[in-house]
């Protein structure tokens, strides 16, 4: 089911671009100078002339971390008619899925168990958000608070798939800073 971006704000979903932790982010098969940060950072990815383009083959596999506990709500992906995205699978708290060997994980991504699955429309890679399965995104958060995004292939089948903007919409959950915390002296 997708939405407009207007009834995302009215939802109280906010861009969690804020709470992305930029020195975890990683992706998998993007060219040299079409980099995952045209797409995710403010900036860039208003820029239509700018986009993230996979490298050898249509696949892209990338990882977002945040800085705390979030509730996923809804994603946009937008992208090229014909080299967009097609097939997008979702993986909540699977840190170590971009880390691992690459060959190994090309091979066997599809036997992880993935929180979602989107099938993207013309309408979507127009900039319409898809809500995602709400309850798979409640506490997404591991060792490290992630998103892994595994965009499988394009529109058209074509060798290389361009992401021109991802936005990530939801909510953040409040919770008790464990470092703040002091220990109370018996007395």
């Amino acid at each position: 089911m997708s939405i407009d971006s207007g009834n995302v704000s009215q939802r109280g979903q906010v861009d969690l671009l804020d709470f992305v932790d930029w020195s975890g982010v990683e992706c998998l098969n993007q060219s040299g100078i079409h980099s995952l940060s045209n797409a995710l950072k403010q900036g860039y990815r208003e820029d239509d002339g700018l986009n993230l383009a996979s490298d050898d083959d249509e696949q892209l596999l990338i990882y977002i971390p945040f800085s705390q506990v979030i509730k996923l709500h809804s994603i946009l992906i937008k992208g090229p008619e014909e080299e967009g995205p097609k097939t997008v699978k979702l993986f909540a708290n699977r840190e170590n899925m971009v880390i691992s060997d690459c060959d190994i994980l090309w091979s066997n991504v599809n036997g992880f168990p993935r929180s979602d699955i989107i099938d993207l429309s013309t309408d979507n890679l127009k900039g319409k958000p898809v809500i995602l399965k709400y309850v798979k995104f409640q506490n997404v958060r591991f060792l490290l608070i992630s998103l892994t995004v595994f965009i499988q292939d394009n529109q058209s089948g074509s060798e290389i798939t361009k992401v021109q903007k991802i936005v990530l919409y939801g909510i953040t959950v409040q919770t008790t800073d464990m470092k703040g915390l002091k220990k109370i002296e018996d007395h």
